[in-house]
């Protein structure tokens, strides 16, 4: 059988990335140009300067992706690239870009969703891995659980209400003085301190694996508020700790209630919050109680990146699901409507 080699392309908040996958599992390159120093100054992602340096960034990085790969462009099977959800602005960029080169080439293009291709980067790194599964899906913009029942077919069981768990980590962050990018930050803060030092709230709902982070966002800040106003001074450490403690504590139980739930043996983390240590040990201990495997990628994977978007593709090659040229970019666009 024929190797497939996907060229994927993410813009779809402040990361260009461009890589190439053989057959959804070998990485023969993955570029990534990070903008966080950029918007650090203004904690946070600015969208209009993220469009702008994905302009000026998308042509060098495809390059330098070919480039790593070692591979002839024309070797090529198919371009896969994230339409949506995620800054209308960046993700135009990226399609663009897609779209030229598709059509250039006479190749399929292949429209990613982008938490699809978070999920998927637990297929690069761990060939063992295939559905049923559920997948925590936690990052700056999404806090999603998610039935993977095959690997383009998925069920959605509990998402955020308000803040998705890492706007919650950077706006923390950015309150007790810590910056930007937050997850990181507290992430390395909390190892110092105490998660029990502040009882901060878990939010739970009857019937329902959804996520509210945002009576605890406000909790935390009311109580250095009222430090502040007693002249009192607090812990950083301590903040962090219990803070994350509480974001973690309804990750973990709602994820294992879900998977205990639909009958399913394995557990996947993805997303930027993958990342965090907390999370990972929790979710490995809770997991084990039950009898769960955990899956997670490594870092750089939990990171928006392009593998794991070529990643997505090669399944949806394999299916024929192919889009389109006149494929728009969604900003909302929801998981279910693939």
């Amino acid at each position: 059988m024929k190797d497939i080699i996907i060229l994927g392309i993410e813009t779809s908040c402040d990361e260009t990335s461009a890589a190439v996958v053989v057959n959804g599992k070998k990485v023969l390159s993955n570029v990534i140009s990070s903008q966080i120093d950029i918007h650090k100054q203004y904690g946070g992602v600015v969208p209009e300067i993220a469009s702008r340096k994905h302009v000026e960034l998308i042509i060098p990085v495809i390059d330098q992706a070919i480039k790593d790969s070692g591979i002839d462009i024309k070797e090529i099977d198919a371009v896969g690239v994230t339409y949506g959800p995620g800054l209308v602005g960046a993700l135009l960029v990226g399609l663009s870009a897609a779209k030229g080169l598709a059509f250039s080439m006479n190749k399929p293009l292949i429209g990613v969703h982008h938490i699809e291709g978070h999920i998927s980067a637990n297929y690069v790194e761990h060939e063992e891995l295939k559905p049923p599964f559920v997948c925590l899906v936690a990052s700056g913009g999404h806090s999603h659980i998610v039935l993977v029942q095959d690997y383009s077919k998925f069920k959605i069981l509990g998402q955020t209400r308000d803040d998705a768990a890492g706007e919650a980590f950077d706006k923390i962050a950015r309150a007790i003085g810590l910056g930007y990018p937050g997850g990181p930050l507290i992430d390395k803060a909390a190892k110092s301190g105490r998660k029990d030092a502040i009882a901060f709230p878990r939010v739970y709902f009857k019937d329902s694996l959804d996520f509210s982070f945002s009576g605890l966002k406000t909790a935390v800040l009311n109580y250095l508020n009222s430090q502040q106003q007693k002249g009192s001074t607090y812990s950083v450490e301590d903040v962090s700790a219990s803070f994350q403690s509480a974001v973690v504590d309804v990750l973990v139980h709602n994820t294992i209630q879900a998977a205990t739930d639909h009958g399913v043996d394995k557990v996947a983390l993805a997303g930027g919050v993958a990342s965090n240590s907390e999370l990972r040990k929790s979710m490995k201990e809770s997991a084990g109680e039950k009898g769960l495997k955990v899956y997670y990628p490594s870092p750089v994977l939990c990171t928006d990146n392009a593998a794991m978007i070529a990643c997505a593709a090669y399944f949806e090659f394999l299916k024929g699901n192919v889009s389109s040229f006149d494929l728009n970019a969604e900003p909302g666009l929801k998981l279910a409507e693939r």
